[in-house]
């Protein structure tokens, strides 16, 4: 085990991202063979089969998925040591690798923005997926900090709040509903819901709220998978929704949706910048924490019909 090497480690991890040594091999700029070698030695050295060759491509076996986390360690804390140095030489550079539920992505880009005009040698990127997606590439150290409404709680983490998340039920302008004040849970059973997926954020928190309503989980909904579907599919009189606040400021702007006057809404809940706990703070997570503590609120959408109950 002395003589495992850098190319090695790298060679397993880009096979464990793509399934197959030719696209492995384009991926770190190598020949096929080359991987295959690469591959070869380290299995030679482990005294184990590091991965399964299928039809479908190459799986890690369990000394696979051993190895596989001992390399993305240690390209972590090399990735950690080359920002460091960057930053000791440079100041303000570095590199910065952000994943965002997709409800958030209607504000992360400009928290991006107003940050890089702050710091403009930190190299930043944003990743947007579903909130199963962000949290594997939280886990898999393919993003340093991820954007979300409810930290995970399989694996350690740290969270930290940086601003105030308000969901709420919408309705297009028409609707019976929309001119009507303190609208009971029992008013809203015979409407169709159009919802998120199971496993969403806005799902588990419309779930909550609702869950003293008889039969509520058993009820079926409209499931859609994204949040524009869900508003143009509300406007086109479909239905009503659970959403979050920060994704209508627009709509609510040209008057195409309306916030019903639910007793108990909106529901609060928080935006939290999420990092491993396992692996320390490079210096560009470091500013972009604090910059979100100290500014991410006044750049978040503004819902005048909400924030003026306040």
């Amino acid at each position: 085990m002395k003589n495992v090497t850098l190319r090695q480690l790298h060679s397993i991890l880009a096979i464990r991202r793509t399934g197959k040594i030719s696209t492995a091999a384009e991926q770190i700029g190598l020949t096929g063979p080359a991987v295959t070698l690469q591959l070869q030695q380290l299995e030679d050295q482990t005294g184990v089969s590091l991965f399964d060759r299928g039809r479908s491509g190459l799986r890690p076996t369990t000394a696979g998925e051993a190895a596989l986390r001992a390399a993305q360690d240690i390209e972590v804390r090399l990735r950690q040591l080359f920002e460091e140095i960057e930053m000791i030489s440079e100041a303000n550079a570095g590199q910065l690798r952000i994943g965002a539920v997709s409800t958030a992505k209607y504000f992360a880009p400009t928290l991006m923005a107003v940050f890089r005009d702050l710091h403009p040698r930190v190299n930043i990127s944003l990743t947007v997926g579903n909130r199963g997606a962000v949290i594997e590439a939280l886990r898999d150290y393919d993003v340093d900090i991820a954007l979300m409404g409810r930290p995970p709680r399989d694996f350690s983490v740290r969270a930290q709040v940086f601003g105030d998340h308000p969901l709420v039920i919408i309705a297009p302008p028409g609707h019976p509903l929309a001119t009507r004040d303190n609208i009971s849970k029992d008013d809203l059973l015979t409407e169709t819901f159009l919802v998120r997926e199971v496993g969403s954020g806005t799902r588990s928190s419309l779930d909550i709220f609702m869950s003293d309503v008889p039969g509520w989980i058993e009820r079926r909904h409209a499931e859609m998978t994204s949040n524009e579907t869900i508003k143009q599919a509300v406007m086109a009189g479909i239905g009503i929704a659970f959403i979050s606040a920060h994704t209508i400021a627009m709509e609510l702007e040209l008057g195409r949706l309306v916030i019903l006057d639910v007793i108990g809404m909106p529901i609060r809940r928080q935006w939290y910048s999420v990092s491993r706990s396992d692996r320390s703070m490079s210096p560009a997570m470091a500013s972009f924490n604090q910059f979100l503590v100290e500014q991410a609120a006044r750049h978040l959408p503004f819902i005048r019909t909400i924030y003026s109950e306040t």
